[in-house]
């Protein structure tokens, strides 16, 4: 349930980076606020998983994949964002 939360965390951000993007500067925005999204969405996963290998008792081991899956799967919507809106 917690790793559901952090996806769905991590898309509110893309949204909200998007949005700020498109107020910002329209479609080309958009396009820069996808990949300024990366590196900000990189740390909170990575808070994310130190809290739970640090705080919530899991091992490296244990977190690791569901890092993987939090911060990937974002990225990856946030690239192909990326990719669709730069063609313009």
């Amino acid at each position: 349930m917690h790793t559901l939360k952090v996806l769905l965390s991590g898309l509110a951000l893309l949204a909200v980076c998007l949005f700020v993007g498109r107020l910002a500067a329209s479609s080309r925005g958009m396009v820069i606020a996808s990949l300024i999204f990366i590196p900000i969405w990189l740390v909170a996963a990575g808070v994310n998983f130190y809290v739970g290998v640090c705080r919530a008792g899991y091992s490296f081991h244990e977190e690791l994949p569901v890092f993987l899956l939090a911060f990937l799967l974002p990225t990856l919507i946030a690239v192909i964002l990326y990719g669709k809106l730069s063609v313009k």
